[in-house]
């Protein structure tokens, strides 16, 4: 059996060749596997041959890491025979003597593994000679950048790029490379109406300032093969397009790269270090392409080497990493210092948002145990509208969309209710452009993504506490202000506390038409969910607070995902006041969800129809079964 080996502060990899049924590792020389470092132990770990793999016997006294995982000294555990530990600061990979070739996603995760830590050795460097660290913004120019890219080629020769064990790493470079050129061509054609929104020109600092005419000539021409060879349908059809490059571009290029020219290759792998270096120094690290593309909602980042993102509902593991924990912990301050908001030990959890309007939720240590955690929630391109929506068939009727419509414009005050992830901000979204141009609308949200096309619109944010614990504004406080703002509408991204009270005041108030978003289940959870947030906010009695709930909300839009993936209005509610026998909020169903017909009337009719009917805004025949 081989076993690979790197110290993590050096870019080279070195193989040891270990025969027997035990092979011991530590810094004592009667090791079989001996390296040197005073955090290490005389023997660290020993591996012991079993039927399935190996059997790993943890014993260095800082103990150690098996494949992303913490691992105390003393721990026995089974691995697989191409398991990855760490006894800080080596690395190990088992390769065993087996010639089968490696499947073709086994052989691109090894690769992306040893590209990691070829960038890791890379940045380190490159660190060391520019002290980026101190340079300021201002002194970001062309020429820096410049000089930057010829001292990132020479340190990838000097780090032994040309090697010629090294062709193989060389090869998915220059392939990650033309992959990103064939994502970006594809988010230039979408939609030109909403070009700039879609895909914004590269920043100064992400364009090549080092490039070679003739290489960038044969950049294009391979770039147009590879088009060609996975038979990229037309521009407009971006999900197709995204989705054949993710399917089938690693075996076409596997197969194009045989015919390619070692200095072809080699300049376009630097090419894409440089990217990737100015990309960590820089913008987001390995979350810069992830969050350019339209077919990833969002982002989930948990330590330095899980990157997961969710694709049509689903969440799948993108196989990306950073290339050190101190990187994830610097991109992440980063990201929350451009909004003027701070993360540190003494305040672990911030929220915050990107440039394009992307939600960002961010937990450091202490709160964090395993590594920092990010949360991205991608702010959409292109705006949705309840039309497409209906159009998509399943997730929401055209009867009930229609209703909605009516509702909205009619002044009711809808609650928008569903799980994380259900699309509630898209509904919100999508029926606030039902709301008349002339009305004045009032937007109230923890971190802004609202996007209503009204000129109209006085929108607010909260603002956390400064570092005196002082100057917090809170939803609850921005809803109170609202008031005095002369709104026809208040519109509140989403109410969770003791905003609910005041949120209900505003209905009760005159500011017909108000909408916002909910945490709950399902409509009857709405208003126990209610009543426990107006109660957070005062000590009224049940029956005060359904009354209130009754006499304010008029209807509730549930939404739920299907395990598929898709989000889908699951039921519309209409809210109606308590019994004579009872001091409980009534909930009459008005469109519930089958799971053969989908969303559909129940025939029942809500007790506000004759004033959308008076109004002209909607036809009976709606409700009808």
């Amino acid at each position: 059996m081989q076993i690979r080996y790197h110290n993590m502060h050096e870019t080279r990899s070195l193989v040891a060749s270990v025969s027997g049924d035990e092979v011991r590792i530590g810094r004592s020389a009667d090791c079989d596997l001996v390296v040197s470092s005073p955090y290490v132990s005389a023997e660290a770990a020993r591996l012991t041959r079993v039927a399935a793999g190996w059997k790993l016997t943890l014993l260095n006294e800082n103990g150690g890491e098996v494949e992303g995982r913490k691992v105390l000294s003393g721990t026995t555990l089974a691995i697989s025979q191409r398991a990855t530990f760490r006894l800080f600061p080596w690395e190990f990979s088992l390769d065993p003597d087996d010639t089968a070739e490696l499947s073709e996603d086994a052989r691109w995760q090894e690769l992306e593994g040893r590209t990691l830590e070829f960038l890791r050795g890379l940045h380190v460097r490159l660190l060391e000679q520019m002290n980026l660290e101190a340079v300021k913004s201002e002194q970001i120019d062309a020429e820096y950048l410049l000089r930057l890219e010829r001292n990132l080629d020479v340190l990838a020769r000097d780090s032994g790029i040309t090697d010629p064990g090294n062709r193989d790493l060389v090869r998915h470079l220059a392939g990650q490379c033309l992959r990103g050129e064939l994502t970006d061509d594809t988010l230039r054609y979408v939609d030109p109406e909403q070009q700039r929104s879609v895909f914004q020109e590269p920043v100064l600092w992400s364009k090549l300032h080092a490039g070679n005419a003739a290489r960038e000539k044969d950049l294009v021409r391979l770039r147009r093969l590879l088009e060609s060879e996975l038979q990229l349908p037309a521009p407009q059809e971006l999900t197709q397009r995204m989705k054949l490059i993710d399917k089938d571009f690693r075996g076409v290029w596997r197969r194009v790269s045989a015919g390619v020219l070692d200095d072809v290759l080699l300049y376009l792998s630097q090419r894409q270090l440089k990217k990737q270096i100015k990309d960590i120094v820089f913008g987001y690290g390995p979350l810069e392409d992830l969050l350019r593309l339209p077919t990833i909602t969002e982002v989930m980042v948990i330590g330095a080497d899980r990157i997961f993102v969710e694709r049509n509902g689903v969440i799948e593991n993108s196989g990306r990493r950073f290339v050190s924990e101190s990187v994830t912990l610097s991109i992440i301050e980063r990201i929350v210092s451009r909004v003027g908001r701070r993360i540190d030990k003494s305040q672990p959890v911030a929220d915050a948002r990107l440039s394009d309007g992307s939600r960002v939720n961010a937990v450091i240590a202490p709160v964090a145990l395993d590594g920092p955690l990010l949360t991205v929630r991608k702010f959409p391109a292109k705006k949705r509208t309840l039309s497409e929506l209906t159009a998509e068939g399943g997730s929401i009727s055209r009867q009930a969309a229609e209703f909605l419509q009516a509702c909205v414009a009619g002044r009711c005050n809808v609650l928008i209710s569903g799980g994380t992830g259900t699309g509630k901000t898209t509904m919100l979204n999508c029926l606030a452009d039902f709301i008349p141009e002339r009305e004045r609308i009032v937007t109230i949200e923890d971190t802004a993504e609202l996007r209503i096309a009204r000129r109209h619109v006085a929108r607010m944010e909260t603002r956390p506490a400064n570092v005196e614990g002082q100057g917090a504004l809170e939803i609850a406080d921005l809803v109170r202000n609202a008031l005095r703002m002369r709104p026809d509408r208040i519109v509140v991204g989403e109410c969770r506390g003791r905003e609910a009270l005041w949120m209900l005041q505003a209905m009760n108030t005159g500011h017909d038409g108000s909408l916002t978003t909910i945490h709950a289940n399902s409509a009857r959870d709405v208003i126990l969910r209610l009543e426990v947030m107006v109660q957070s906010a005062a000590d009224l009695p049940v029956a005060s607070i359904h009354r209130q709930i009754s006499s304010a909300v008029d209807l509730i839009v549930q939404l739920e995902r299907l395990p598929g993936g898709q989000r889908v209005v699951s039921e519309i509610a209409e809210v109606l006041p308590p019994s004579e026998q009872t001091t409980e909020v009534r909930i009459r169903q008005l469109f519930v969800r089958d799971s053969e017909s989908g969303l559909v009337p129940t025939g029942l009719m809500p007790s506000f129809l004759p004033q959308l009917l008076e109004k002209k805004l909607l036809q009976a025949e709606t409700f009808y079964v």
